[in-house]
């Protein structure tokens, strides 16, 4: 059995230790006792070094914890190290999730159903299909005023009786309990590591919102992560700002009116570009010579690039004279556009869809325009032959 140091003290960052046993030529290692995290309930495993040999992972295997390490290790004694940056930067994020979980249950009876700390933002998913930005604007406020108020943190130890413990979930496990408790504040079954007082962890900032399987992911960082992603947004802003020659509060009205413009200009630009197709779809259509059987016929092959809406405008305009048919090939992806006029006699959604599921393709029409794609180069090779074979070409 591993004595795990960091339940008393997660302040801990250097101590000494036996190797009790190895594995894996020495990259394994069992201490007799340790304070490194193992990944457990949402928050990642501690590093460090032991005996100056990096510590890679943890791994929590139930009465022992594995250290593995980059390097084997050859000693019986050792002496341990804590990443302390990384240590207290998952103990700010982990008790600012306590807290934050007890705020939303304070103010708004909603509960918090799991807990994620990663490398850049923590995330808790809550028991709620929607929340404001007035409730989240209040529960933020209110998670800072309780770090303000610099609650103190401790641990408890107690037996298995939830009921008389007022605990804010009860605990999925049994037999002795580790509780942390914030003071006046939040009582919670927990095996992590966790700050001494809220005025530790910082800043609490809510970051984003996320429709998870009914219920509300809550995007927020804690402590340094809220510190530096608030410069990191301020210089971001501030270069927008500069770019449209205004100051941080004018700027998103800039922004979101430049949106509009630019928004009109693409719909002005897609118009004037379906006018010019159409034209040009009239002219390709007096500049084609009828075949021997009276058609007029246009075959494009596309080496790059998808069939577009511009070309699709061409096509239909082309069509919309009498006996006519427009085939497009493209090849990246492979697919298949095909247009005939009313008087062609043909079926265009009939022969695309034929055509394509011949060699497990998808596609299909109406009489007059239909698309269809395919799995390669050698299938749209097949298709094209069969649709050069049923039309008047």
């Amino acid at each position: 059995m591993t004595a795990r140091l960091y339940y008393e003290d997660s302040y801990l960052t250097e101590w000494s230790a036996k190797v009790v046993e190895a594995a894996d030529g020495g990259a394994r290692v069992y201490l007799d006792q340790t304070a490194f995290y193992p990944a457990s309930g949402g928050q990642p495993c501690d590093t460090g070094e032991i005996n100056g040999i990096a510590v890679r992972e943890v791994v929590d295997e139930g009465e022992r914890i594995a250290h593995i390490l980059a390097a084997p290790l050859r000693d019986a004694e050792v002496k341990c190290r804590i990443d302390w940056v990384r240590r207290f930067d998952h103990m700010q994020q982990h008790t600012g999730q306590h807290l934050l979980s007890a705020v939303l249950n304070e103010l708004f009876g909603i509960s918090t159903l799991s807990f994620h700390l990663g490398s850049q933002v923590s995330t808790i998913d809550v028991g709620t299909h929607a929340l404001d930005a007035g409730q989240v604007r209040q529960a933020e406020r209110r998670a800072n005023q309780r770090v303000l108020e610099n609650h103190p943190v401790r641990v408890i130890f107690a037996g298995s009786d939830a009921d008389g413990l007022a605990l804010r979930k009860a605990p999925e496990r049994t037999g002795e309990l580790r509780i942390i408790e914030i003071e006046s504040v939040d009582r919670s079954a927990c095996g992590g590591t966790h700050v001494r007082a809220t005025g530790e962890i910082g800043p609490v900032l809510i970051r984003k919102l996320d429709k998870i399987r009914g219920n509300v992911r809550i995007e927020f960082l804690c402590g340094w992560r809220a510190l530096d992603r608030a410069r990191a947004d301020f210089e971001a802003m501030s270069r927008i700002g500069r770019a449209l020659c205004a100051g941080l509060d004018e700027a998103p009205a800039l922004v979101e009116a430049q949106i509009q413009r630019l928004n009109a200009a693409e719909k002005a630009l897609q118009k004037l570009a379906a006018e010019l197709a159409r034209r040009d779809g009239k002219a390709l259509y007096e500049a084609t010579p009828a075949n021997a059987r009276g058609f007029r016929t246009v075959i494009r092959e596309l080496e790059r690039g998808p069939v577009t809406e511009e070309l699709r405008v061409l096509a239909q305009s082309f069509v919309s004279a009498p006996k006519a048919v427009f085939l497009a090939l493209a090849s990246d992806p492979p697919s298949v556009l095909l247009c005939v006029s009313q008087d062609s006699g043909l079926h265009a959604g009939n022969l695309v869809k034929e055509a394509v599921t011949a060699v497990g393709g998808r596609g299909g029409g109406s009489a007059q325009v239909a698309q269809g794609s395919v799995g390669g180069r050698e299938a749209l090779s097949r298709v094209t032959a069969a649709l050069r074979q049923a039309l008047p070409l």
